[in-house]
């Protein structure tokens, strides 16, 4: 990390846990008029002006019932040692979660104070 010192502030997805994926999509979509932008097995995503609204049923049961804020940072690996340093506890290291012919999607995990989970995103452009 550079000499300046890490804040997290741009969010980059917010994800809410889901019973029926197809159905709350439907709801986002028809019901609040919320721009879709794509699916994906068992997941869908939506534009809530520039932060992805990310719906999918739990992965853990630790996760129903919650949601996740995914704070977008350019270099995951410096905000991840940087967050360490001042304590954060992560549940996992930086790891790649989705690459599609664009990029790669980077995730790292922990939980706040409330046992909320938080993520740090970075969207890592591959290279030509």
């Amino acid at each position: 990390m550079p000499a300046e010192r890490l804040g997290l502030s741009q969010i980059g997805q917010i994800h809410i846990s889901v019973k029926d994926v197809d159905c709350a999509a439907a709801f986002y979509k028809d019901m609040l008029g919320m721009k879709f932008l794509f699916k994906a097995p068992g997941m869908a995503f939506f534009d809530a002006g520039g932060v992805r609204l990310f719906l999918s049923k739990p992965e853990k049961p630790e996760f129903d019932h919650t949601s996740t804020i995914y704070y977008r940072v350019p270099d995951i690996a410096a905000a991840h040692a940087e967050l360490q340093k001042r304590g954060v506890k992560f549940t996992d290291k930086p790891h790649i979660v989705h690459q599609d012919s664009r990029h790669e999607l980077w995730l790292a995990g922990f939980k706040d104070t409330e046992d909320n989970f938080v993520c740090l995103m970075s969207e890592v452009p591959k290279k030509a």
